[in-house]
């Protein structure tokens, strides 16, 4: 049956005087905090929001969107404060990342009692139980305090606000429990202060269903309903016809995650009490706790919980029940026999009470409101008043099929499904929309928690006509009656053999629909393209110093993120590597300075992206950007020394591997047991990943032998390469020094992982038995694992990138340091010839630049004037971001 299966399913919601304290005292304590005019609790129950701190803190407000202006109090609980500062709790102005919020509304509380914010101090503390509470465990507290639009010349709409924590008197500078959610109020945009981020494939916050799952082996579904205590699916079923040898017909009770059939009732008594199989049109209502009450035809009233054997039932007198609903009392339904509409015992079958109407085939009950609506196709729709049970108000009908009638249980406006149409009435009959829809409008259910209503238009199956067996999931507001998400397809849906219904769980989450022509229930799961609820803004730390970024946004499912990096103005952006968490520290440098970044959150509905935000760096060189290379005075001497085994028994040793200087590093490289027929090149690379060629690498070409920053090791190179490349010497061994610095052009080691490797020269680029790689770090990165076990506790996995934590595991990179796209120590040429790779070592063995042009062949001059013309291509194709130099 299609009445309103949501409105059975769901019911309609609805310290002693402080001692005085000294005026220095309180003038030091005194926040200038949230508003004085205490309001009525704050109405937007469905709208919590929550924002993250610098340090895994997290502020929840019962409430963020349509608080009342003149006054609301709201709820505030947070978690993860570190419990040895006190902090204020307030609603004020939001000024951003690292500025301090402020001015707040309400003026000083000179008492701690006025409610307009709350002081929270560590357990023990010398103002606890006077004008502070305590945190809880685990740097917790839940407290309320009261907010207004307007006060004390600050204007909320004019401005973003938030309710805020920082740091009490005592620490009023220390930042580092600063943490805001923005709330707006009634009449506002409820995006809070952000513009929900750029979506890139659709627009951030799109709302979508996909079918997930089709439930089979519960008959032929003809109505169904969530149950709202247990959470069980029970679906009311018929035979399918196509089994002659079982009867499916019955009450199913389902598992609603995974459609799995807990239960089945089939037995239910007769006219004369006898027991037989009963096909279940409609389920009426929920009993308490668990069950259902059911109608079977011809005139039986049911009532069966999961793993009953039978069902309990009376059959009433009269005619045929065309429609059935909730009664005014727990223990009764309202039953419909046509033109007569009775209130009935459902353990008895006595009738309480009639009320004789024109007709009626469909009934929808609005048990808040007192009220049951009844109608029929070109007949009127009726306002009965369950109280006096006389009709109170009217509304003529169209002659189209009436496919239900379904008051929503937050408004109390009634849906008529009429025809391909759906007409809205008000409380009073009185019409107020129309939404014309593709096929028979079938059912309705309704999810009062995000006012969406769920129609299901279904197909004739008259392909004859214009059918195409599709039907289709409408998802609409109940106030504005638009469409709030793209239509959901349900193909292979006609109503040929039975009438689709709709079962919605609370917040919308997931919706069910069950289709009787396949003897299927669809699971359709909500997904919503991220949207921003918390973005990072502009900031400027000083070098050495701790830089935090945090973001966080809603999504279904709940999206991933990861933080990207810009060093050229927003031109290129590049994932910085392991950070994937809402809070994003790492160390700035000097060379961070003017990078910009981002947050990108991505779900298989979409993906969103914070607006970029720039990162000032200040410091030993006086100056934002000073060119000291990033290194802070401070930082620790170059050491440690690590050996690691490759793939073919080859040991390769790299000294020093951990506070390595960002600029002109010399390294000492050593390898042995290498494949003496095989060349290498000894660079610095980006590290991505096992398999995988180690590119690009930091330095690019080295055309004049001076820089040192790679080296060819080739006992049988090329003819143009024997006096640029360096033999093996004895088993496979080699010696080299490099130069290398933490990035290039095209290659920044802060934002990438990178490595000290070795890889099979350009005459077998696609070679990875040579490949071997050691970790190493930058001055300001974690420091990597060495030989004596210091370092860090990487493990010499992922290089040396730079991070701190993030969220509390180990941040993969540094935040700051992202960069470039690519670069590259060697290549090759479609003809075969040497591409530069590599600058080589300034051991003994000759550099690539170092031979004269009178010891080289002319097929090498050919070969050397090729590498320096592929290398000033690939210079002007990086800047052009379209090709890999080290490829």
């Amino acid at each position: 049956m299609a009445d309103d299966t949501s409105a059975r399913r769901r019911p309609d919601r609805a310290g002693g005087p402080r001692p005085g304290r000294p005026a220095a005292l309180l003038a030091a304590a005194a926040l200038v905090a949230a508003c004085v005019t205490v309001g009525s609790a704050a109405q937007a129950a469905d709208s919590p929001r929550t924002g993250l701190g610098k340090n895994g803190q997290r502020l929840t407000v019962s409430a963020s969107a349509h608080l009342d202006p003149d006054g609301d109090t709201v709820r505030v609980t947070g978690e993860g404060y570190d419990a040895t500062k006190g902090i204020y709790i307030a609603f004020c102005k939001d000024n951003g990342d690292n500025r301090i919020p402020s001015p707040c509304l309400g003026g000083a509380d000179m008492t701690g009692g006025g409610g307009s914010s709350q002081w929270i101090v560590p357990e023990g503390d010398v103002y606890e139980g006077e004008l502070a509470k305590a945190y809880g465990e685990g740097g917790s507290f839940d407290v309320e305090i009261e907010v207004e639009q307007r006060g004390n010349g600050l204007d909320c709409t004019q401005v973003t606000c938030a309710v805020v924590t920082r740091v009490d008197h005592r620490g009023s500078g220390d930042r580092s429990q600063d943490v805001r959610v923005p709330v707006v109020f009634e009449g506002q945009d409820t995006g809070g202060g952000d513009d929900g981020g750029d979506g890139v494939d659709v627009p951030a916050g799109t709302v979508s269903y996909r079918q997930t799952a089709e439930f089979t082996g519960a008959g032929k579904p003809l109505d169904l309903l969530l149950h709202p205590d247990s959470g069980k699916l029970y679906v009311g079923a018929d035979n399918i016809a196509d089994t002659s040898d079982v009867n499916e017909q019955g009450l199913y009770v389902l598992d609603a995650s995974d459609g799995t059939v807990r239960s089945t009732v089939s037995q239910a008594p007769g006219s004369n009490g006898s027991l037989a199989g009963r096909r279940v049109t409609q389920i009426v209502a929920p009993l308490a706790r668990d069950g259902v009450v059911f109608h079977y035809p011809l005139r039986g009233i049911g009532t069966a919980q999961d793993g009953d054997e039978t069902a309990k039932g009376v059959w009433l007198t009269g005619s045929s029940v065309t429609a059935t609903g909730p009664g005014t009392e727990a223990a009764t339904v309202l039953v419909q026999q046509g033109a007569l509409l009775s209130e009935v015992e459902t353990s008895t079958g006595t009738v309480r009470r009639t009320l004789t109407l024109g007709g009626g085939s469909r009934l929808g009950v609005d048990a808040a409101r007192g009220a049951a609506w009844s109608g029929w196709a070109g007949g009127p729709l009726s306002r009965v008043d369950t109280g006096s049970f006389a009709v109170t108000a009217t509304a003529q009908l169209p002659s189209e099929n009436l496919w239900f009638v379904a008051p929503d249980p937050a408004t109390g406006n009634v849906w008529a499904g009429s025809g391909n149409t759906v007409l809205v009435f008000g409380p009073d009959a009185e019409p107020l929309a129309t939404i014309e829809g593709p096929d028979r409008a079938t059912d309705v259910a309704f999810d009062t928690a995000t006012g969406r209503a769920f129609v299901v238009w279904q197909d004739s199956g008259d392909t004859s006509n214009g059918g195409d067996n599709d039907s289709s999931l409408g998802i609409y507001d109940t106030t504005t009656y638009e469409e709030a998400a793209e239509p959901a397809p349900l193909p292979g849906s006609p109503g040929q053999t039975g009438q689709a219904s709709v079962a919605v769980a609370p917040g919308g989450s997931t919706v069910y629909v069950a289709n009787p022509a396949a003897s299927t229930i669809s699971k359709l799961e909500r997904r919503m393209s991220p949207k921003i609820t918390q973005a990072p803004t502009d900031q400027s730390v000083a070098q050495g110093a701790e830089a935090v970024l945090v973001a966080a946004a809603e999504g279904a499912p709940a999206p991933e993120v990861r933080w990207q990096v810009s060093t050229d103005g927003d031109q290129t952006w590049k994932d910085i590597v392991g950070a994937t968490a809402g809070r994003y520290a790492f160390t700035a440098r000097a060379a961070h300075d003017g990078y910009r970044y981002r947050a990108e959150f991505t779900n298989p509905a979409g993906t969103t992206r914070t607006t970029p935000v720039t990162l000032t760096v200040t410091g030993s060189g006086g100056t934002p950007g000073g060119g000291d290379g990033g290194e802070s005075p401070a930082e620790p001497e170059p050491s440690g020394s690590r050996t690691v085994t490759g793939p073919g028994g080859q040991k390769l040793t790299v000294t020093p591997v951990n506070h390595l200087a960002t600029v002109g590093q010399k390294l000492k490289v050593t390898g042995s047991g290498y494949d003496e027929e095989k060349g290498v090149y000894v660079a610095l690379c980006v590290d991505n990943g096992e398999g995988e060629l180690p590119s690009p690498c930091v330095g690019g070409v080295d055309m004049s032998g001076d820089s040192h920053t790679s080296a060819w090791i080739s006992s049988n190179p090329p003819d143009y390469g024997k006096d640029l490349a360096i033999p093996y010497t004895a088993g496979g061994s080699f010696g080299v020094e490099l130069t290398v610095d933490a990035k290039d052009e095209f290659t920044d080691c802060f934002v990438s992982t990178c490595v000290l490797v070795t890889r099979a020269d350009h005459t077998l680029s696609g070679d990875r038995s040579q490949d071997v790689k050691v970790p190493v770090a930058f001055a300001g990165q974690e420091p990597v694992d060495t030989d004596d076990g210091s370092g860090g506790t990487d493990g010499g996995a992922t290089g040396g990138a730079d991070g701190g934590t993030d969220g509390g595991s180990t941040g993969g990179s540094d935040g700051g340091s992202t960069g470039g796209t690519s670069g590259g120590s060697s290549g090759t040429s479609a003809s075969g010839s040497v591409s530069g790779g590599s600058g080589t070592a300034s051991s003994s063995g000759g550099s690539l630049a170092s031979t004269g042009l009178d010891v080289v062949a002319l097929g090498a001059v050919a070969a050397l004037l090729a590498a320096a013309g592929w290398f000033a291509h690939r210079r002007a194709g990086a800047r052009r971001r379209t090709a890999d130099p080290a490829a």
